[in-house]
């Protein structure tokens, strides 16, 4: 009897490990038939799961398993149907989707162009989404399955825009039933349905078995923070995840090396910056920001905290995004410039400033280095680390005096990368929390924004970046390569350049 019993206890607990961690490797050696959980895992927790609450990479790494859109990218950034099966633009102002029939939403309702509307109407509303598609004018329900949608001029990448994340399709009942609550209850047409959200630890989805282009493969998917990187690779090499974002320092060619995990890295459209709060003395001094620019080495930055996996930047956007110039000045580093232009403003023997971070090593790391960088022409710089909601929203206010964040040209097109970042309708939350303001600046983005003509399109995005690298309210310290660690027995995860990566088609390995 008793050696029964440990036979049940040890069933029972050989279930249970398999069902919370999913990923194990002794999982993984057992029947593949009932393997049907996905474990992955981020540095940082989803701030909300509604798409117009907010626009950080870790909730729509989360969204984009559960909402659908009109239109999709494609591996290669191109325009793909979404929702939409079809359309038409019979003038660069107009738009007119044709929907998919018999779609249906996680809550049983039907697709129709009424949730399209709503959707699109609440993103305009919504300060920080809204830029997104701040150039459409109205959105108009022809019948059931046809919408049209009118920018105020025309706009050569509204279908680009469409695409972005934040351009998810909503359930118009279940947005209104949960009101206030619905960022913790979302509900999409997506291949993943909500399941569950638990604070500070897993947010779980499962299949949905109506997604309308067929069930997706692996079951349930958990998605957990892990902050602390190097315990993210250590999850992975014991088998505690099935798929790892973000592997951050030595922690690449240590995973690069162990031939039982798969390592992938490619370049991205991501960059972090350093960004100053140009209404906070002295950083509304053009030279201080200039000086600060000049005192940092990038080279340091590159070695050391991106091991090598970034190239020196020139533009808020890189050479992988339209737009990109490569006449636009890549700031130099000269400590005895850096001094003389602080002098300059006014600062001969420097300042104390404060710089936030969240919890997030390499920008934990570039903060260090630049601590001692900055000391070098007398400015004494005290790191102030918060959690990811507090950053956001203390960042959106405008509390801080430095910042570091990052960026990600999701959509491929300069106006994603430049406008949000810079334009002066967008302060705060809905990305320009340098709240910098230039009406030059201003004029040309919006000029760019509502020509179709790709070429003057370029031009004018060139004498943005020249523009804006002279006034420096961000410094970008590189482009940035993007990676992914995952069990070897997961076929089919790609990368997106964008960084949301899909789990659609994901599966496990047959033995």
């Amino acid at each position: 009897m008793k050696g029964k019993l440990r036979l049940v206890l040890a069933t029972l607990l050989s279930v249970f490990l398999f069902v919370s961690c999913g990923g194990s490797k002794e999982a993984a050696s057992g029947d593949a038939k009932v393997k049907d959980t996905i474990v992955v895992s981020d540095g940082a927790e989803a701030k909300s799961l509604d798409p117009h609450a907010t626009n950080d990479a870790q909730s729509s790494r989360v969204s984009v398993q559960i909402y659908d859109r009109l239109v999709e990218q494609g591996d290669n950034m191109e325009i793909v149907p979404g929702l939409a099966e079809s359309w038409e633009q019979p003038d660069g102002k107009t738009t007119i989707f044709h929907l998919r029939k018999g779609v249906k939403f996680h809550n049983g309702e039907e697709l129709k162009a009424s949730d399209v509307k709503f959707s699109l109407d609440r993103m305009k509303a919504s300060p920080q989404v809204s830029h997104i598609i701040g150039t459409v004018e109205s959105v108009e329900v022809i019948d059931d399955n046809t919408v049209k949608v009118t920018t105020t001029q025309p706009f050569g990448a509204i279908l680009s825009h469409l695409a972005h994340p934040t351009a998810a399709i909503m359930n118009e009942k279940a947005v209104k039933e949960y009101g206030d609550s619905y960022g913790q209850h979302p509900v999409g047409t997506g291949p993943y349905k909500f399941v569950s959200w638990q604070s500070g630890d897993r947010i779980t989805l499962e299949a949905n078995p109506d997604y309308f282009l067929g069930e997706a493969p692996i079951k349930n998917v958990i998605f957990r923070p892990i902050v602390e990187g190097s315990n993210r690779t250590i999850a992975i090499e014991t088998g505690e995840i099935d798929i790892a974002y973000d592997i951050e320092g030595l922690d690449k060619d240590r995973l690069r090396n162990d031939d039982t995990v798969v390592f992938l890295e490619e370049p991205s459209l991501s960059i972090d910056y350093i960004g100053f709060n140009t209404k906070k003395a002295p950083f509304d001094n053009i030279k201080v920001r200039q000086a600060i620019a000049t005192a940092i080495n990038a080279d340091d930055i590159i070695a050391a905290v991106y091991k090598g996996s970034g190239t020196k930047a020139n533009s808020l956007i890189g050479p992988k995004v339209f737009g990109h110039t490569d006449e636009a000045k890549a700031w130099e580093y000269n400590v005895e410039k850096a001094k003389q232009l602080l002098a300059e403003a006014g600062y001969p023997n420097g300042f104390k400033t404060t710089i936030w971070i969240n919890e997030n090593p390499d920008r934990r790391d570039i903060a260090v280095i630049l601590q001692a960088q900055l000391k070098e022409i007398g400015i004494d710089m005290t790191i102030e680390t918060l959690e990811w909601g507090a950053y956001l929203d203390g960042t959106a206010r405008g509390d801080h005096e430095m910042f570091i964040l990052g960026w990600v040209s999701v959509t491929g097109d300069a106006d994603y990368g430049l406008f949000p970042l810079l334009h002066s309708s967008t302060f705060g939350g809905a990305g320009n929390r340098s709240f910098y303001s230039n009406p030059k600046v201003d004029d040309l983005l919006m000029r760019a924004r509502n020509s179709v003509d790709q070429e003057e399109r370029k031009e004018l995005y060139k004498e943005v970046q020249i523009i804006v690298q002279e006034d420096v309210p961000l410094y970008i310290t590189a482009y940035k390569a993007q990676n992914a660690a995952l069990q070897k027995n997961i076929e089919n995860f790609k990368l997106k350049a964008a960084g949301h990566h899909r789990l659609y088609g994901v599966k496990f390995k047959s033995n």
